[in-house]
Parts: structure tokens; sequence; C-alpha cells
């Protein structure tokens, strides 16, 4: 049986990178290759990974903002020993996120996220 600890470990990397803005944990939770997607005015907008690194690097983090970590897995569905897929939460205040993770595990590089696709929404505090 698959231990799903690893596939959690590369999550958490992946959410602790965003909190702390800690672009180097990103990369190392997203395949060289890896895509973002997302909606943009109805238009399917993409992203590569290194272009959404740029862009992490150049806005302020949640850590050094002083904002409330948000994140949480909602489920991962592992199909096998190769493949896994990931809901998530997570929020860049007013920006809230859920994202739809994809993961394979390669020989060379373990567990990695190859794609991404979320959906944002803008919450004004009550």
């Amino acid at each position: 049986m698959l231990d799903g600890t690893e596939i959690t470990n590369v999550i958490q990397l992946y959410f602790d990178g965003l909190y702390e803005g800690d672009t180097k944990k990103l990369a190392q939770a997203f395949h060289p290759t890896a895509r973002l997607y997302s909606l943009d005015a109805g238009v399917v907008r993409e992203l590569s990974r290194g272009d959404w690194l740029t862009a992490v690097a150049g806005r302020l983090a949640p850590q050094a903002s002083g904002l409330a970590r948000t994140d949480r897995i909602v489920f991962i569905d592992v199909t096998d020993d190769t493949a896994a897929s990931a809901k998530v939460e997570c929020s860049i205040h007013p920006k809230y996120f859920v994202d739809h993770l994809t993961l394979l595990k390669t020989a060379d590089r373990g567990w990695q996220i190859v794609a991404k696709a979320f959906r944002t929404q803008i919450k004004e505090s009550a």
C-alpha cells in the first residue's frame, strides 16, 4: 500500500513556500515543466513555473504581511504509485484560492506537482 506521507510533504512544501514567499521551496515542489492554469474573464490563462516563480518573488509574502495561514488539504486521490491529485485551499488575503494539483512521481525527482488549476475569489473583511 502506498504511503501518502511523501505527497503530503510536497503539498506542505508548496504551502510553506507560498506563505513565506520562498521560491526555492516552490521550485522544489513543482516540476520544472509544470504549468499553472486559471480563468481570466472566461479565458484560460496558462503560466509556466518560471513565470509564476518570478511573480511570487515580486510580491510581498503573506508571512511578511502578518496574514494568518489558511492553507489546508481538502483531499488527496492517489491513482497508483506514480500519479495523484489533490484539492487544496489557501489564501493571500483578500484572495482565496482553491487549487487542483496533479502530482507525478519520477525516478529522479520523486513526487512533484506537474500541474495546478486554480480558482481565485476575492473576499473583503466583514
